[in-house]
C-alpha cells in the first residue's frame, strides 16, 4: 500500500490563478488586518475575567499561542510556499484525510468568522447612525458587496486596501494609548472606578480561577490567531518568502497594539466593569471621547467600522483559497476552482463567502461564534502535530527558515499550545463544546461524500493514492474515521464529568446563570431549563460519537483489506 503521507504538488495556475509582486510591508498589513485590526474584542473578556486577569492573559498568551502558531507559519511557509498553505502542509506530513480535516474546518471557521466582522460592523455604523434593522442590513450587504468586488480584482488590490485600513487602525489605537496614559489616574469623576484588581470577586478556589480563566482565554485566543491564514494566498505570490519574514515582523506589533491600549484604557478611564462590545459597553473609543472630545471619539467610531472591514477583507481572500484547494485536489465541488480571466481570482469561491455572510449576517454575534473556536483550535492542533513530523522528513538544508533553538524547543513550542487548546475546549462552556463538536463531525462526513463523489487525490496520482474499491475512500481511511470520532468520544467523555462541577450543574460557588451568559441573544426566552439541555446535549454527543466509532471500526476491520 503506498505511503498516504505523500502530498501532491501541482501548479494551480493552469486554473488562471496569477501571480502577484507583493512586498514584505504589504504583507505585514495584510497580517496585522488578519489577526488584530485592532483591540475589537477584549472588551468582552475585562468584566468577565477582570482587569488584572484579562491584562496578564494578554501578556501571557502570545508566548503559549499567537508566538508559536507565528513561528510554525514562518517555518513551514517557508519550505512549502503553496497555495492552500496549512492545508497542504498537514496533507503531506498527516495524508489526504488530515488535511481535509485541516483544510474544511479552517475554511468553514473563516467563513464563520466573515460573518462576525460583518455584524460588529453593522452593529458599530447602527449605533453611530441609529440604523433601523432595514438600514442595518442595506449597510452590512453595502460592505460585503464592496469588499467581494475588491477581491475580485485580485490579491494586489486587497492588499493595498488593507494597507490603508491597517494604517488608519493602528493610529486610532495607537491614539487610545497616548491618551490613556497622559491621563493615567483619570479625573474627579473617574479615579473612584480605576482599578487593576486581579479578578472581578476574591476567588475562593481552582474553580473560581478556572471560571474568570474560562470567561476570557477564547476571546484572547482568538484575538491572538490567524497568523496561517496569509499562507492559503502563498501560490498567488511571485516571491513567497516574504509572508514568513511579514510574520514574524507583525508578531510584536499586534502585542503592542493590544496591551498598551488596554492598559492605558484601564489605567485612565477605569470602570472595567462596564466595558463591552454592547450598545452601552465602554470600550477604547470612549478613552478618546472622555478626555479629548466627542470628535475624536466619533472618529475611533469610523476607524471602528473601517477595522472590521479590513478583516473581512482580508480573509476573503484567505477563506476563498482554502475551498479553491480542496476542490483543486478534487475534494470539494471542482466549481470552486473557476478563476476569472481578466483577474485570475477565483471568483466563485469568493462569491461563495459574500452570500454565506449575506445569509447569516442579522444573526446575533454570540450565536455566530458558537462553532468558531472548536474549529479553528482543531485545525491548529494538527498544523503543530504536521510541524513535527516534517522536521524529521524534510532536510534541514531545504528550510530557509527554522524555529531556532533546535527540534527540543520546537516540540515545546508545538506541544505547550495543543495542550492550552485541549484545556480551551473545557472551558469555553458546554454550549460551546457542543457546538463545536457538531462542526467538527462535518469533517469526517463531507470527506466521506465528496472524496466519493470527486475522487480525491486518486484522480491525480492514483498510484499514491489508491482507491479501496470497497469504501470508495483510500485505503486505511474508515480506521482514521475511527480513531477520530474515538478522540471527540474521550473528549465528550471528559467534558460530562468536568462540566457539572465547572458549570455548576447541581448548585454550588459556580452555579451557571444563563441569562448573563447569553445576555443580549435570546431576550424573551425562558433559559431556566437550559443547563439540563446542555448536559443532555454533551450526553447526546457521548452516544453519537461512541456509536459511529464502533461502527467504523467494525468496517474497518471488514473493509480495509490490503490493496
Amino acid at each position: 500500500m503506498a505511503d498516504q503521507r505523500t502530498s501532491v504538488m501541482v501548479d494551480v495556475g493552469e486554473h488562471g490563478l496569477k501571480k502577484h509582486d507583493i512586498k514584505t510591508s504589504t504583507v505585514v498589513f495584510m497580517i496585522f488586518c488578519l489577526v488584530a485590526a485592532g483591540c475589537f474584542g477584549i472588551e468582552e473578556a475585562i468584566p468577565d475575567s477582570g482587569p488584572g486577569l484579562t491584562i496578564i492573559m494578554l501578556c501571557i498568551m502570545p508566548f503559549v499561542w499567537g508566538l508559536p502558531f507565528g513561528l510554525v507559519a514562518s517555518e513551514l511557509g517557508s519550505v512549502r510556499p503553496q497555495e492552500g498553505g496549512y492545508y497542504k502542509w498537514v496533507q503531506e506530513a498527516l495524508g489526504e484525510f488530515w488535511g481535509f480535516q485541516a483544510g474544511w474546518w479552517r475554511t468553514i471557521s473563516i467563513y464563520i468568522d466573515n460573518v462576525s466582522y460583518v455584524i460588529l460592523a453593522g452593529g458599530y455604523a447602527s449605533r453611530f447612525w441609529d440604523f433601523n434593522r432595514l438600514e442595518e442590513f442595506i449597510f452590512k450587504f453595502a460592505m460585503i458587496f464592496i469588499f467581494v468586488f475588491i477581491n475580485i480584482r485580485g490579491v494586489k488590490d486587497v492588499g493595498i486596501v488593507s494597507t490603508i485600513l491597517a494604517i488608519l487602525v493602528m493610529v486610532a489605537f495607537a491614539m487610545v494609548a497616548v491618551c490613556g496614559f497622559l491621563n493615567w489616574g483619570g479625573d474627579a469623576e473617574t479615579a473612584s472606578t480605576i482599578s487593576f484588581q486581579l479578578t472581578p470577586e476574591a476567588c475562593e478556589g481552582a474553580g473560581d480561577w478556572l471560571v474568570y480563566i474560562g470567561s476570557g482565554i477564547a476571546v484572547i485566543m482568538w484575538m491572538y490567531s490567524g497568523y496561517e491564514s496569509m499562507s492559503t494566498i502563498a501560490g498567488e505570490i511571485s516571491n513567497p518568502q516574504v509572508i514568513p519574514k511579514g510574520t514574524l515582523i507583525t508578531i510584536p506589533i499586534i502585542m503592542a497594539s493590544y496591551i498598551l491600549p488596554t492598559v492605558a484604557g484601564l489605567g485612565s478611564l477605569g470602570q472595567w466593569e462596564n466595558w463591552g462590545t454592547n450598545g452601552d459597553g465602554i470600550g477604547y473609543g470612549e478613552v478618546l471621547t472622555h478626555f479629548w472630545g466627542i470628535g475624536f471619539g466619533l472618529f475611533f467610531t469610523v476607524i471602528a467600522i473601517l477595522a472590521q472591514c479590513s478583516i473581512f477583507n482580508t480573509y476573503i481572500a484567505s477563506g476563498s483559497r482554502g475551498f479553491f484547494s480542496l476542490a483543486d485536489d478534487n475534494l470539494a465541488p471542482p466549481i470552486m476552482v473557476r478563476c476569472d480571466k481578466k483577474y485570475g481570482v477565483p471568483y466563485v469561491a469568493v462569491l461563495s463567502i459574500g452570500i454565506f455572510s449575506l445569509l447569516l449576517c442579522m444573526f446575533p454575534f454570540g450565536l455566530i461564534i458558537v462553532l468558531d473556536m472548536a474549529l479553528l483550535t482543531s485545525s491548529y492542533l494538527l498544523v503543530f502535530i504536521s510541524t513535527m513530523v516534517l522536521r524529521k522528513r524534510i532536510p534541514e538544508e531545504e528550510y530557509p527558515f527554522r524555529i531556532p533553538g533546535g527540534d527540543g524547543l520546537m516540540k515545546v513550542i508545538c506541544i505547550v499550545p495543543i495542550a492550552l487548546a485541549v484545556f480551551a475546549f473545557l472551558i469555553n462552556g458546554s454550549d460551546y463544546f457542543i457546538g463545536g463538536m457538531v462542526g467538527l463531525l462535518t469533517g469526517p462526513l463531507l470527506y466521506i461524500i465528496w472524496r466519493r463523489r470527486y475522487g480525491g487525490l486518486s484522480k491525480k496520482a492514483p498510484d499514491l493514492f489508491p482507491v479501496n474499491p470497497r469504501t470508495g475512500l483510500q485505503y486505511g481511511d474508515t480506521k482514521r474515521i475511527t480513531f477520530l470520532l474515538l478522540l471527540m468520544t474521550i473528549m465528550c467523555v471528559a467534558m460530562r464529568l468536568f462540566a457539572p462541577w465547572y458549570e455548576g450543574w447541581f448548585g454550588g460557588a459556580n452555579e451557571w446563570d444563563p441569562d448573563d451568559y447569553f445576555d443580549g441573544m435570546f431576550p424573551n426566552a425562558d433559559l431556566t431549563g437550559l443547563q439540563h439541555i446542555l448536559q443532555s446535549g454533551v450526553t447526546i454527543l457521548i452516544a453519537v460519537c461512541g456509536i459511529a466509532c464502533v461502527v467504523f471500526f467494525l468496517l474497518s476491520k471488514k473493509l480495509e483489506a490490503e490493496k
